[in-house]
Parts: C-alpha cells; sequence; structure tokens
C-alpha cells in the first residue's frame, strides 16, 4: 500500500532505539527522510551502521537550549518539517506519592510533556507550510487509566493527551494535524524494568507481576513496537489525512493497570 510519504521530512524524538527507532524505520520504508535525536550514545553509534539513511542528533528534549540546537540540525538537513512525532519519555519513579523524590517527579514530567511542548512550538511554523502535516504525541495508556505506584508517569501522560487535542484546535485552520498516541504493555527493555520495579515494590516475581499485568487486557498480549509504528505511519499518510484531535490507543484493549 503506497502511504504517499516518499520524500516526506520527518522528525523522530528518542529514535535511536527501541519504540522511537521502530518509527523511524517504518517512515524510511515508505520513502521518507528521517532525522532522529537521542541521549543514548550507544544506541546513536550503532544507529550510524544499522541505518545510514537515519541522520542524528544527540539531544536531551526537555532542554530547551538542545532543542534549538536539534531543530537547527534536522532543519539543515531535511530542508523543511512534515511530521513532527513527539516519541521521548521516560518511565519515571516507583513508589508511593509520599516516598517519590519531587526531582523525580519533575524530570519525569519534563521528559514525557514538557518536552513535547518544547519540539511542537519549534516545528510549527515549519509545518505550516506543508502540504501534508502531523504531529504525534506518544502517550500510554496510563494516560486514560490510573497507574498505582507511577503516578508522575500516569499524569503526565494524562497531559499529553490534553495537549493534543488542544493543539489540534489550534492547528486544524493551518492544516496540521495532531493525535496521540496510546501505547499499551510495549515489549522492550523499558517494560521490563517498570515491572521489575513494581515486582519489588510488591514482594512478588516478575513472572507474577507480568501475568497480572497481561491480564488486565481483552487480549492478554503485548503490543509489539512495529504496531505502534504501522499506526503512526498511517495517521500521518495521505490516507490519514481527516484524522486530528483523537487520542488513539494501540493497547490489546487494556482495562486498567495495576
Amino acid at each position: 500500500m503506497d502511504m504517499g510519504l516518499m520524500g516526506a521530512r520527518v522528525l523522530v524524538t528518542a529514535g535511536a532505539g527501541g519504540i522511537g527507532l521502530e518509527i523511524a524505520r517504518s517512515f524510511v520504508r515508505e520513502g521518507a527522510r528521517v532525522h532522529v535525536c537521542d541521549v543514548d550514545d550507544a544506541a546513536l553509534a550503532a544507529l550510524r551502521t544499522t541505518d545510514p539513511t537515519v541522520t542524528a542528533s544527540r539531544c536531551d528534549v526537555a532542554d530547551r537550549e538542545q532543542v534549538a540546537k536539534l531543530f537547527d540540525d534536522a532543519l539543515g538537513i531535511l530542508g523543511g518539517l512534515d511530521v513532527l512525532v513527539n516519541n521521548a519519555g521516560i518511565a519515571g519513579p516507583t513508589g508511593k506519592v509520599e516516598e517519590i523524590n519531587p526531582e523525580d517527579w519533575d524530570r519525569c514530567v519534563q521528559v514525557c510533556l514538557t518536552a513535547q511542548f518544547n519540539c511542537a512550538r519549534l516545528a510549527i511554523p515549519y509545518l505550516r507550510q506543508s502540504r501534508n502535516a502531523s504531529i504525534v504525541n506518544l502517550s500510554s495508556a496510563a494516560g486514560k487509566l490510573g497507574f498505582p505506584l507511577r503516578s508522575p508517569y500516569s499524569a503526565a501522560k494524562w497531559g499529553v493527551i490534553g495537549f493534543t487535542k488542544s493543539l489540534a484546535i489550534e492547528l486544524g485552520p493551518d492544516g496540521i494535524r495532531c493525535n496521540a498516541i496510546l501505547p499499551g504493555i510495549v515489549t522492550g527493555d523499558r517494560i521490563r524494568r517498570v515491572f521489575e520495579a513494581k515486582a519489588q515494590q510488591r514482594g512478588i516475581s516478575f513472572a507474577e507481576m507480568e501475568k497480572t499485568m497481561l491480564q488486565y487486557t481483552s487480549m492478554k498480549s503485548y503490543v509489539t513496537p512495529q504496531q505502534i509504528a504501522d499506526q503512526i505511519v498511517f495517521i500521518c499518510s495521505d490516507r490519514g489525512r481527516t484524522i486530528s484531535g483523537q487520542a488513539i490507543s494501540v493497547c490489546s484493549d487494556t482495562q486498567m493497570l495495576g
């Protein structure tokens, strides 16, 4: 299926590994030109070998000076922008609210929510010049459900949906679409670390924690990074031209988070 993305100019944050890398690769397969950023030096180094067509910058998207440099780099290489994927996020601390270090709370909200503002505000003037412009913000199933022992992460991801819907209303007249993707339990190192931390908090095994979390989904299954990437490519393509202001779940029908 031709998604009509040949030559599209795409910026993906935290794109050197995990979900972000699958998103970048999926756009490349459609003929798009992709620039990514990341804070993982090893992943950035590996990217130069595994995906030489993807250009990259080192950037902590919670730092506005670094974001400004990122946009200088990306726009200098791409020559414009059609798609911004705000993928960067961190798991944040695991623990009861009264036990959480306030600095850990701040960092989680900065990376998972404020960083999306940092990138969107610089992207919008360039997206206005595009004939098929999209912003995609990564939220989470935790952005529509409570998530005990993960309050900073959940609060930030709820905020992402409010930010996305507000942007969609503001930018619709300019022809810029804005949507949020809400992944569920996505395979990878991050969810393993989350399950390990929650299992330790509860005094149970990793296997017990994993079984409990998957029982909260109708399909009793993980989501893959590729499934997330496929959804994003579709809504950013010409076929998704009328999809905006949506919080789209790709989560095996997650009913609750334990």
